[in-house]
């Protein structure tokens, strides 16, 4: 199985954390996004001890809301020890709505508006991490007016190439996102943050891009990062008191996906940072880094129940489900790749090769190409789509008016509880004048 969370049980159903799937389709209906408890505990808890045997009690990890973000996420967060990273005043009502403590919050995103910045103020998130200097210009402004001294971290651009999708990458000089050091704009901001009686430079921010397998991606930009601190204690006198290395690790959705041991490559950041502290003669700086999917991807599986099963002799095989692109617009947008079974049908020969497509009017909403299923694959079979727990539900829209499914919590094995309610027609036309 793709993930260690699923299994088949004795009469060929598909069971993921320990329920039948099938079962789950017809008490909750389908489309249906299922989350398993248990396993989102878990990875949170191996990124956790990880950094505190690394990097020692301060490093807490920081879970990237835009995965998936819904009010029992952050109750989860709260009750594992987690920060948060957010990037929206949505995100931030969504965690305020859970309880969570925001001076732990972390506030991204490129383009934060006024707006933005005030109901981040106002609510007590924790540390703005700052973009560009107009951006900062702005944060000093609405501090300044609100009489405190607002927390930050500058988002810096260390030049890594991340080698993943171009869609994804974010750490490369021309991206979007922060200041390049390579252009001397992050030294620019440095000093100009630096100047400003209402900010409180904390330390630097990077993110170099998602679905990342590749060895020593983050032990490349950690090495630019503390040297680019390095020299601001030098050159400015400034010595930063944290270091986010930001997220991206990869995860499985196919078998040709690698498996990532968290600990061990932890402990290789790590290792790596200690040298290059000890090299540069400067104290480790507190470490964080910002998981996200490699939270919650593999804790998620949605199901869908099999319509039109069309067959063009010599061309194509379609399986059509219930939903499609709306609930998961990740193939449309990224070219995704995920692994899909027949949990209804798990114990006969896949032979059948199909596309899995949704039931939009739109030529592009394929959830998936070359599947194989079994040959009997036939309308109302209960059809999954595994690791589906991150960027499926946070990028979920209502295109062709369609209703986003609910998000049932599945735990201890034989228990399930709705987090977020399907949305009805009622729903739908509720902001219509």
């Amino acid at each position: 199985m793709i993930c260690d969370n699923i299994t088949v049980s004795a009469n060929g159903h598909l069971l993921f954390a320990g329920q039948d799937t099938v079962e789950l389709a017809k008490q909750y209906g389908t489309p249906l996004y299922l989350m398993d408890e248990d396993k989102i505990r878990e990875n949170c808890r191996v990124y956790k001890n990880a950094f505190f045997k690394y990097f020692g009690e301060k490093a807490v990890p920081l879970y990237a809301s835009k995965a998936c973000s819904f009010k029992r996420i952050y109750e989860i967060m709260t009750e594992e020890g987690m920060g948060i990273d957010v990037v929206s005043s949505g995100e931030i009502a969504t965690a305020l709505k859970a309880g969570y403590d925001l001076s732990k919050a972390y506030f991204h995103s490129n383009n934060k508006t006024d707006e933005d910045i005030v109901f981040g103020m106002e609510h007590g998130v924790g540390y703005f991490v700052v973009d560009n200097i107009e951006e900062l210009e702005v944060v000093e402004q609405k501090a300044a007016e609100k009489g405190i001294r607002q927390k930050v971290l500058l988002r810096l651009t260390p030049g890594i190439d991340p080698h993943t999708y171009a869609a994804v990458a974010t750490g490369q000089v021309d991206s979007k996102f922060g200041s390049a050091i390579e252009t001397g704009q992050a030294e620019e901001i440095t000093r100009e943050a630096l100047a400003m009686p209402h900010i409180e430079l904390k330390g630097f921010h990077c993110h170099l891009g998602s679905q990342v397998f590749t060895d020593d991606v983050f032990e490349r930009a950690a090495v630019v990062m503390l040297e680019f601190i390095a020299s601001m204690k030098e050159k400015l006198g400034f010595m930063a008191d944290e270091l986010d290395l930001g997220g991206g690790y990869g995860v499985r959705y196919v078998d040709t996906d690698p498996y990532l041991d968290v600990d061990k490559k932890v402990g290789e950041i790590a290792a790596v940072v200690k040298a290059t502290c000890e090299r540069l003669g400067i104290e480790v700086p507190e470490i964080h880094m910002e998981p996200g999917r490699s939270i919650v991807a593999a804790a998620g599986m949605t199901l869908y129940t099999c319509g039109t099963v069309k067959r063009i002799p010599g061309y194509k095989n379609y399986v059509s489900i219930d939903g499609g692109m709306p609930d998961n617009p990740r193939f449309l947008m990224y070219g995704s790749a995920y692994t899909c079974y027949l949990a209804n049908k798990m114990n006969e020969p896949c032979e059948f090769e199909c596309s899995v497509v949704g039931r939009c009017c739109e030529s592009g909403d394929i959830i998936q190409e070359h599947v194989k299923m079994p040959a009997s694959v036939k309308r109302y079979d209960t059809v999954a789509v595994c690791t589906t727990g991150a960027y499926n539900y946070s990028m979920a829209s209502n295109y062709n008016r369609i209703g986003r499914p609910p998000v049932v919590m599945l735990r201890g094995g034989n228990e399930s509880y709705v987090a977020v309610r399907r949305e009805s027609l009622e729903d739908l036309t509720r902001n219509d004048l």
